[in-house]
Formats: structure tokens, sequence, C-alpha cells
């Protein structure tokens, strides 16, 4: 028990010294000594005390010959910190400082990487996502050649995906508000919607692992679009939603949702005239 407590005590020396130390390199304006402290405290994974140091030095340093290099630790420090928002900021203020400088492929590299930490998921507001994409775009273009260019691709497709599963939330949820004209204040409804977003997501993302389910909404939404149309568009529009249907069976027929096109082919056909009643079930 007495040892327990005599290790508690030094711990609580050993901190205090710490701190005292820090803080008496902090307010010293001797900014060489307090630069080269900065650069132990990252070494040593102390990267709050680093970010503190490093962001009065910043300006300090600036015109001088660690101004690059303490531009590019304090964004890194911010990166290891997880504070993300403000290791991109300070990545892209060494950029646009520094296009050529010894770091400028690393920070373009960590300006996507630190935007790509802080996208949030599918359902959220993906702007976060749209700026990674477009940061990972920019250093591809930069350093075609670089060693991260692999990772930075895989990083690119990641997000490219998180923005097309955005676009299928918001078509599922379309489709299942169906008849539901509470939202559809401007006209139009829920199935015309969800058509619409599930097509423009085809065409921003053709190649998407996705389309599959975009194209049974599609088929689907135009089946129920049909039903619900008033007489003059009520043929059509079956005869529209018949086609995707003969279209969805061309391209997946063997998808779990084959059952379901045919059962709506037969059912356009039986309200376009095509069949009669008893031959269409």
């Amino acid at each position: 028990m007495k040892k327990n407590a005599f290790a508690g005590i030094c711990v609580a020396l050993l901190l205090s010294s710490c701190a005292s130390e820090f803080n008496r390199v902090y307010k010293s304006t001797d900014y060489d000594y307090k630069y080269e402290y900065a650069k132990e405290c990252f070494a040593r994974g102390k990267y709050g005390q680093a970010i503190s140091l490093l962001q009065e030095l910043v300006t300090i340093q600036k015109g001088k010959d660690n101004a690059e290099e303490c531009l590019y630790m304090l964004g890194m420090a911010s990166y290891c910190n997880h504070d993300y928002e403000s290791a991109s900021a300070t990545f892209k203020k060494y950029f646009s400082s520094y296009p050529k400088g010894t770091y400028a492929e690393q920070a373009a590299f960590y300006i996507g990487q630190s935007l790509y930490e802080s996208t949030p998921e599918p359902r959220l507001d993906q702007t976060p996502t749209v700026g990674a994409i477009t940061a990972y775009q920019q250093f591809l273009d930069y350093f075609p050649d670089s060693k991260a260019r692999q990772t930075a691709q895989d990083r690119l497709y990641e997000l490219q995906d998180k923005l097309v599963m955005k676009e299928l939330l918001s078509a599922r949820l379309y489709y299942n508000l169906g008849g539901y004209f509470g939202n559809c204040i401007g006209g139009g409804s829920n199935y015309e919607a969800c058509i619409i977003t599930a097509q423009n997501a085809l065409k921003a993302y053709p190649y998407t692992k996705l389309r599959e389910e975009f194209a049974a909404l599609i088929m689907k939404s135009k089946f129920e679009l049909a039903q619900q149309s008033v007489e003059e568009k009520r043929l059509d529009r079956f005869r529209d939603a018949e086609d995707e249907c003969y279209g969805f069976l061309n391209e997946y027929p063997d998808s779990k949702e084959a059952p379901t096109a045919q059962k709506y082919i037969k059912k356009c056909k039986r309200m376009t005239g095509e069949t009669k009643d008893g031959d269409a079930e």
C-alpha cells in the first residue's frame, strides 16, 4: 500500500514538473529554444503542447528558415490530435504558401486525408465528402507519380461510394413515402422524385455497384406512379412502366426483383388492353 502511495506521489511530481517546464517554455521569448521544444513535443506525441507552441511560432518564424517546417508540423500535429478541420486548413495554407516546398506533396495529400477523416455517414450532409474528393483529385493531378497515389485513388472511390449511397437512401425514402403528399408542396409525387433521383445518380455514377438497386427503384416507382395516375396519363405511364420492366429483366435476368418485374408486366399488359383479365394472372 505504501509502495503504491509513493509511486502515485512520484507520478504527480513528475507531471507537475513537466507542466511547469512547458509553462516556462511557453512564456519564453527564446523562440529558437521554443521551436526545438515544440519539435520534441511533437516527436513524443504531445500534440496539444506542440500545437500551443507552433501556433505562435508560425507567425514569428514567417520569412525565416524554419517557417516552412513549422507550418507543416502544425498541420501534422493537428492531424495527429484528431483536429481534422484545423489540419486541413493548415495544410491548405502550407500548399498555397509553398507549392514547391519540401513538404508540398505530403501537404497536398493530407488536405484530402484530413477531410476524409471528417466525412459523415451517408445519411448526413456530404459537403465534407465532396471537399475530400476534390482534394484527392487535385493531389493526383499535381503528383501523379506519388507513392501515395494508390491510397488516394482508393479513398476517392470509397468517398464516391458514400455519395452514391446518399443518393440511394434519398431514392429509397421517396419510394417508401409513396402516396404521401404532405412533402410534395411544389406538386409532383414521391414516386416521380424517386425516379428522378435514381436516374440522376445513374448518370453521375454509371459504374456504381449499386446500379441494380437504383434500376429496381425506378422500375417499381414507374409502376406505382402509373397506378395512382389520373385517367389521361394512365395508359402512357403503364406502357412506360412495362418498357422499364423489360429493360430491367434484360439487364438483370437473375435479379431477386425479376419476379416482381414479370408480375408488373402482366398487370401493365392488362391495364393497356394487351391481354384479357383471364390471361393476365
